[in-house]
């Protein structure tokens, strides 16, 4: 019986519109990105995400929501993790045209673990 590959928890604060998407992927994938989105940035701790959907994604879309998903951790270590504001503000940018390939990497569903309206 082959083993189940290391994966990566990773954390997306996402808005409706976004969820919508995922949801239609059946929580497998995530969309490809808009034109003025070059990259995919799931974020490296559940706070950092919590306030981002919270703060900004209730403001501009009326409800936040925090997912949770899993992804082979050696995949991952071709994208190096981006330090975008304090210590523990961490993220990964995956470039728009890698995010079909991102999406391939991901372990089991992506789940909803909080939601702010």
């Amino acid at each position: 019986m082959p083993s189940r590959p290391a994966t990566t928890t990773l954390w997306r604060p996402t808005g409706p519109k976004e969820l919508d998407l995922v949801r239609d992927s059946g929580w497998r994938a995530w969309p490809p990105r808009l034109p003025e989105q070059p990259i995919f940035y799931p974020v490296l701790n559940e706070d950092y995400a919590v306030t981002i959907a919270r703060d900004w994604n209730v403001k501009h879309d009326g409800a936040g929501f925090v997912t949770r998903f899993e992804v082979e951790t050696e995949f991952l270590s071709r994208y190096p993790v981006q330090q975008a504001g304090g210590r523990t503000i961490l993220e990964l940018w995956v470039p728009a045209e890698e995010l079909e390939e991102f999406n391939a990497h991901i372990v089991g569903e992506i789940q909803v673990v909080h939601e702010f309206r």
